[in-house]
């Protein structure tokens, strides 16, 4: 499933404006209480690292995929959290600066642990025996200048200019909205063509898989004793995955178009249902829980 050039040259921008944004609602003080209390931090990783790669082996089971489809499963289950986990967590009040670590800490880790689920899948579905390695420079420049830069840049803005930082929640609220919106028909018109045949085959699957992410993080939590933006930012973390990387993994490393299928059908159906997360959460979280602090 390839993207337009508008979304792959637009999206990025888009992000990185959205991102400054998103830091210009946030203070150092947000961060430390994540270092202070890690809970969610570690709740978080652990449910995102290990827990989700084997949900995504049991359904593989349960529903009796075809060895690729399974691996491709098992690997867009085993990758992290993407940059715009990080705005559904602002469009759902959740607590952002906990899902920015998230996404940082589980993408540095999946460096480690998303080939060796994927070479454990190989072997497991399709008996092959395949060693992978990510990118580690590409990785690590792509958290720093999509994610890391921008939300400094809005902090520093944020301290130099307390007024219009305190007016940014709501205009980045719309436009990222905007742009996720633009991104679900971007994908769906740019391959119109399959769409019906991707979602037959791998559409239960993954909506299963998201489904199941979601709850998990709700869930773990409630069990953990998170708050309800903690449990929110959780749950959107585990639900809206990088499927970029689970591409890169199944076209690139593993040269596999049908392996690719989850992680394609898996980044669009991860949208709406993030939207209908969002307005969930909305209703449950008070607009004042969620303005920022000084």
């Amino acid at each position: 499933m390839e993207s337009s050039p508008l979304i792959s040259a637009g999206l990025p921008v888009a992000l990185f404006i959205i991102m400054i944004g998103i830091g210009m609602t946030l203070t150092l003080r947000d961060f430390r209480l994540v270092a202070v209390y890690p809970k969610g931090l570690i709740i978080g990783t652990f449910a995102q690292i290990l827990l989700m790669p084997l949900i995504a082996f049991m359904l593989a089971s349960l529903l009796g995929l075809a060895p690729a489809i399974a691996v491709g499963l098992v690997i867009i289950a085993a990758c992290p959290g993407g940059t715009t986990s990080n705005l559904f967590v602002l469009l759902c009040r959740g607590n952002i600066a906990l899902s920015i670590v998230l996404t940082v800490s589980a993408s540095l880790i999946t460096i480690v642990t998303l080939p060796v689920f994927t070479n454990y899948a190989l072997q497991f579905y399709a008996g092959e025996s395949e060693s992978i390695s990510l990118p580690v420079g590409r990785t690590v420049a792509m958290l720093v200048g999509i994610v890391l830069f921008p939300v400094t840049v809005g902090m520093v803005i944020r301290s130099r200019a307390p007024a219009m930082a305190q007016k940014a929640e709501s205009a980045v609220s719309i436009f990222g909205g905007v742009v996720l919106a633009l991104l679900v028909v971007g994908l769906m018109w740019a391959s119109r063509d399959q769409l019906w045949t991707l979602l037959q085959q791998a559409g239960p699957a993954t909506l299963l898989l998201n489904l199941a992410g979601i709850f998990l993080g709700l869930l773990a939590g409630r069990v953990g004793g998170l708050s309800q933006r903690e449990s929110i930012a959780v749950a959107v973390e585990l639900g809206i995955k990088n499927s970029t990387i689970g591409l890169l993994v199944t076209l690139t490393l593993l040269e596999s178009s049908t392996m690719s299928i989850p992680a394609a059908v898996y980044g669009v159906l991860m949208f709406p249902i993030g939207f209908l997360l969002a307005v969930y959460s909305r209703r449950l979280i008070p607009a004042s829980q969620a303005a920022p602090t000084s």
